[in-house]
């Protein structure tokens, strides 16, 4: 009979070798001997001190740079977590625990998964900036009740007269108010008024005149219009600056400027609007300044010229007055108008005002005595006051319409 013998210890000894233990207990690096027995791996010290006992069924892959097998515990509270750099050690454990991420392959998938979504994300957000906000706030503007957009009108008003007053003229930035302009303030109540009438507008118009040397005029949310000295000064006849009034009225009926700040100012303005609670300071400044600085689109600009035309014909005055005032202040060469003269569209509204205004002859909205008054609404301060403003419009500061064109 021949005698059997013992294979070598070398052919039934499991797989072994070096390795990085944390216990996660605390940040001590532990160099190891890892064995890949048939239940799991034991972790051995250096002096073949048995540490822990890890079962297959219970390791989990981590995230580790390449030629580096990081194993976790599934369920493990402790931060504790195994290295292994040895590359036929960790064959052999991929190999006994059938449910780890052979290789990282899931976890790349993951990784891709996670960035294709990350970019989608990201162009879900343009795409809403671009498209769906605006859109959204297009169908939402007619929903806000006339109040909230008072209410947004006179959270940003004293915030725009801080930015006109330049030179912080306090009460007296704002013309007719004093003896002086007293006449032409009433003269200015009595076009308003007409146009007012005429309009029916669910707002209670309001109407400034200011102590800016520019040609400009632009309404608030709800109804509250500025118009600076310059318009009043270049205006030849009282259905001119009607027109440019009748303009600003339509920007306020088809509510343009609370559309331009809800799709300026973004989602969280928006349903801070919806709900009445826009009036922290950060968002007063940002719709103040996007009332200032923002332009209408030519739709809206052109709407705006229909509705003075039609509005001028209701109270008798002359429909083509917008377009003659735009035109001869086209035509000056004055540096604060440089805008109008080099804006193309200038051009194109001046045709379309005039061929949707037939030429029929009017009487002019105000009396001779009452437009001089008007004309002398911005009168002088006393010599004690400050001297008015001048210089040019601020970065939205335009010639009718609110908003740089």
């Amino acid at each position: 009979m021949t005698p059997t013998t013992d294979p070598p210890a070398a052919a039934t000894a499991p797989p072994r070798g070096p390795a990085i233990y944390f216990d996660g207990t605390c940040s001590a690096r532990n160099d190891v001997l890892v064995e890949a027995g048939t239940a799991g791996l034991q972790i051995f010290s250096a002096d073949r001190h048995l540490l822990d006992e890890w079962l297959y069924a219970e390791l989990r892959r981590q995230a580790a740079p390449d030629g580096v097998l990081r194993l976790g515990r599934n369920g493990e509270t402790l931060l504790a977590r195994l290295e292994v750099r040895d590359s036929a050690l960790a064959a052999a454990i991929e190999d006994r625990a059938v449910t780890l991420d052979r290789g990282g392959a899931a976890e790349r998938k993951l990784r891709r998964k996670v960035v294709i979504l990350s970019l989608a994300a990201v162009v879900s957000l343009i795409f809403t900036a671009i498209i769906g906000v605006p859109v959204l706030a297009t169908r939402l503007t007619p929903l806000i009740p006339v109040s909230v957009e008072q209410k947004l009108g006179n959270a940003v008003d004293s915030q725009i007269r801080a930015t006109l007053d330049t030179k912080h003229l306090g009460a007296a930035f704002v013309c007719g108010t004093g003896s002086s302009g007293a006449a032409g303030q009433a003269a200015l109540d009595k076009l308003v008024g007409k146009l007012k009438t005429a309009a029916a507008l669910p707002y209670p118009l309001r109407v400034d005149v200011v102590r800016r040397p520019d040609f400009n005029a632009f309404a608030l949310p709800g109804g509250h219009i500025y118009v600076f000295q310059g318009l009043i000064d270049r205006a030849q006849s009282p259905d001119e600056l009607a027109g440019v009034l009748a303009h600003e009225i339509g920007h306020v009926a088809h509510r343009d400027g609370t559309r331009t700040v809800l799709q300026t100012a973004g989602l969280s303005f928006l349903f801070g609007m919806m709900l009445g609670d826009f009036v922290g300071g950060g968002a007063v400044v940002i719709a103040a300044k996007t009332v200032l600085r923002s332009s209408y689109s030519r739709r809206a600009e052109a709407s705006a010229d229909t509705y003075s035309v039609v509005l001028m014909r209701k109270v008798g005055g002359d429909p083509r007055a917008l377009a003659t005032i735009l035109e001869r202040v086209m035509a000056e060469k004055d540096e604060g108008i440089k805008i109008l003269a080099d804006h193309p569209d200038t051009k194109d509204r001046i045709v379309a005002i005039n061929a949707a205004a037939p030429a029929v002859a009017t009487t002019p909205l105000l009396g001779a005595a009452d437009w001089a008054a008007l004309k002398q609404i911005c009168a002088p301060l006393p010599a004690s006051g400050t001297a008015p403003a001048s210089g040019t419009a601020p970065a939205g500061g335009t010639a009718v319409g609110g908003g740089q064109k």
